[in-house]
């Protein structure tokens, strides 16, 4: 039916096809579990459960993953909503950073992906936890300025009357509030997913990736090229360690640790999902900020 398009263009559609359905899911969970936090979850509430010293919240925060996992094809939703809530920022992208790594889900398929070799796993773990520490103390005595867009900021002016009209609803009025704001959710985000994914299907079919494998002679070239590689790629973390280990015998150790921890933070389509809701000056110190911490820990390794 399509034969008389061009081959790159079939392939570019068949990548497209596979992010998208790879990622739906979970956005679309990430999106459930936002609009219960946006139901349910209080400022009063968090003040009560998060520690008051800010580094023992960012400590919090990035153990939150491993007991409330989520991919990172939908935690940005669920930190967008965690910010508005009033949930420190230090705290939320703690969170962020390490959800989409040391669940359980993903340790264990690094686990396997990488033929039983646990020092990858914790590798990995370990690079995320630093990232989210380095990230989180940015954010908690270092930045200054807010990184909600206005819009944002205008949504969570709003936010303390809905809270007294869900306090007053009954439970079931409350379930049918958490689907409607996570479908209201799933539509405003899921177009970024759309473009975000894809920017990465043509970037992965027309970007000369032979050639850039090409590029890895030293060390830290080759980390360079396996964080590009993982933001281009936009892979799923419960699937990214399998392509990390086929590139292990190319690159060594320390780039596939950079690629494995870089790629659940920054990629394309979370790029995009992030630029709808906080600022791209923000952005783009975050990014800068996740590159040279990871850079420099897949040095070490």
């Amino acid at each position: 039916m399509f034969q008389f398009l061009p081959h790159s263009v079939l392939q570019m559609g068949t990548i497209f096809l596979s992010i998208v359905i790879e990622a739906l899911p979970f956005v679309m969970l990430g999106c459930v579990i936002s609009g219960a936090l946006h139901v349910f979850l209080t400022p009063e509430r968090v003040k009560k459960l998060l520690p008051k010293n800010k580094f023992l919240s960012i400590v919090v925060g990035s153990l939150l993953g491993f007991f409330f996992p989520s991919c990172e094809c939908g935690i940005v939703p669920i930190v967008h909503q965690f910010v508005k809530k009033d949930v420190p920022t230090y705290t939320a992208f703690a969170f962020m950073i390490t959800a989409p790594i040391i669940n359980p889900i993903v340790l264990f398929s690094t686990y396997i992906a990488f033929g039983n070799a646990m020092k990858f796993v914790i590798w990995r773990v370990v690079g995320s936890m630093l990232v989210a520490l380095v990230v989180g103390i940015w954010l908690a005595y270092i930045n200054n300025e807010p990184i909600l867009k206005q819009a944002g900021l205008d949504t969570a002016c709003t936010i303390t009357e809905e809270e007294h009209h869900h306090e007053k609803e009954g439970f079931w009025h409350k379930c049918w509030s958490v689907l409607t704001h996570g479908i209201d959710e799933f539509f405003d985000t899921g177009r970024y997913l759309i473009i975000g994914s894809l920017l990465a299907a043509a970037m992965q079919t027309y970007l000369p990736t032979g050639a850039i494998l090409q590029l890895g002679h030293t060390k830290l070239l080759a980390i360079l090229v396996m964080l590009v590689l993982a933001a281009t790629l936009s892979l799923c973390s419960e699937a990214d360690a399998f392509i990390g280990s086929s590139l292990l015998s190319l690159f060594g150790n320390g780039p596939v640790v950079g690629f494995l921890v870089f790629g659940p933070m920054v990629d394309i389509k979370n790029l995009l999902m992030m630029k709808r809701y906080f600022k791209t000056s923000f952005m783009l110190k975050f990014v800068g900020i996740v590159t040279v911490v990871v850079s420099l820990y897949a040095l070490a390794i």
